[in-house]
């Protein structure tokens, strides 16, 4: 499901003179899709928590086919925005209730590491895989690749077990939960960030004269790299919960200056090296937000995952556009990477407050 949220932009110069429009209404083809998927998150959460997560996972697949056929139809940027919102629907939904079915069969740090993993790589696969696909599928490409996604998913909710509805209510707001509100920025930071970077990497770096279907592979590692740190999060959230504090802000730290080196005229290894980084340290504190934010909420687990995933979905609505304009200024997408940097260096501040 999360192939959706990064199948547009890494064939975004050549999908917009198809559609008519700038790189920066393409940019508005995600903004679409996580608008909806941020107003899902919460109500996500508390249908997973009452009806059960694998049932809500079957209305996710349901919007993600429905909303990539409509795109399907025509190269009109109306039809677009209005089929990507309904995929949104689905990616908010269906990513809550995968937390939450993992949560409910086995409610360990490193398997919801490993869940993130899987998440992180959809994404990842599909910058690297679409524009390689661009040729003979395209400018359907990116939708019928995730046509084939949902399916596939579907397919598997089929044959996996049911889990039991929780039937919970909330105890408090969710908006008035400060130690959430931290998690949030930290996941903002990370996930919402590297999404953001990881949107416009194929773009900055063919700009600047490197071939596409390298800079594809590039820009993929933002998110393929997670495969590797979110599960090792994961254990060492189990295994060494003292060293998470201190792991979780190294890993900040080490996010914004592999996202700022990306915004220097350095050799492509070194780059490609910067967007590695980027994505290892993206992915390291998922598991122990994730598993911090369920303690904090007993009574409804889901809908606290979707409350702190929905600070990173506002992150990536207002940031993939806004840094789209950035290839209109001077550098060419380059000031737009190192607002990236700095914002994920600014979630520091954060890190004392979130008692991991």
């Amino acid at each position: 499901m999360t192939w959706n949220i990064s199948n547009v932009n890494p064939v975004a110069d050549s999908l917009a003179p198809r559609y008519g429009v700038s790189l920066a209404t393409i940019g508005l083809f995600t903004t679409a899709l996580f608008l909806t998927h941020l107003a899902a998150q919460v109500p996500g959460g508390k249908a997973a928590d009452r009806f059960g997560a694998r049932r809500i996972g079957f209305v996710a697949v349901a919007c993600a086919v429905t909303g990539n056929v409509i795109c399907l139809l025509t190269p009109n940027a109306g039809v677009a925005l209005a089929g990507r919102a309904i995929v949104g629907l689905g990616t908010g939904a269906g990513f809550v209730a995968g937390v939450e079915y993992m949560r409910a069969t086995n409610p360990s740090p490193f398997l919801q590491g490993l869940y993130g993993g899987s998440t992180m790589g959809g994404g990842g696969l599909a910058i690297a895989i679409v524009p390689q696909l661009e040729s003979c599928l395209g400018w359907r490409a990116s939708y019928w690749t995730a046509l084939a996604i949902a399916l596939g998913v579907g397919l598997v909710l089929a044959v996996a077990p049911a889990d039991a509805p929780r039937h919970t209510g909330l105890r408090r707001t969710l908006v008035v939960d400060r130690r959430l509100v931290a998690l949030g920025c930290l996941h903002a930071a990370t996930f919402g960030l590297s999404v953001v970077a990881a949107s416009w990497a194929v773009e900055l770096l063919t700009h600047h004269g490197h071939g596409k279907r390298w800079s594809a592979v590039a820009g993929a590692l933002f998110l393929l790299a997670g495969i590797v740190t979110r599960p090792l999060g994961g254990y060492v959230a189990r295994r060494r919960p003292d060293r998470v504090r201190v792991s979780v802000a190294a890993a900040l730290a080490m996010g914004a200056a592999a996202t700022l080196a990306l915004a220097l005229p350095l050799p492509f290894a070194v780059l490609v090296l910067a967007a590695l980084t980027a994505g290892l340290a993206a992915g390291f504190p998922l598991a122990a937000v994730f598993s911090r934010a369920q303690r904090e909420r007993p009574e409804a687990p889901a809908a606290a995952i979707g409350f702190v995933n929905g600070v990173a979905a506002v992150v990536i609505v207002v940031g993939v556009p806004v840094a789209g304009l950035s290839f209109s200024l001077p550098g060419e997408g380059r000031i737009g990477f190192a607002v990236i940097a700095a914002l994920w260096a600014s979630a520091l501040a954060a890190v004392p407050a979130a008692d991991l």
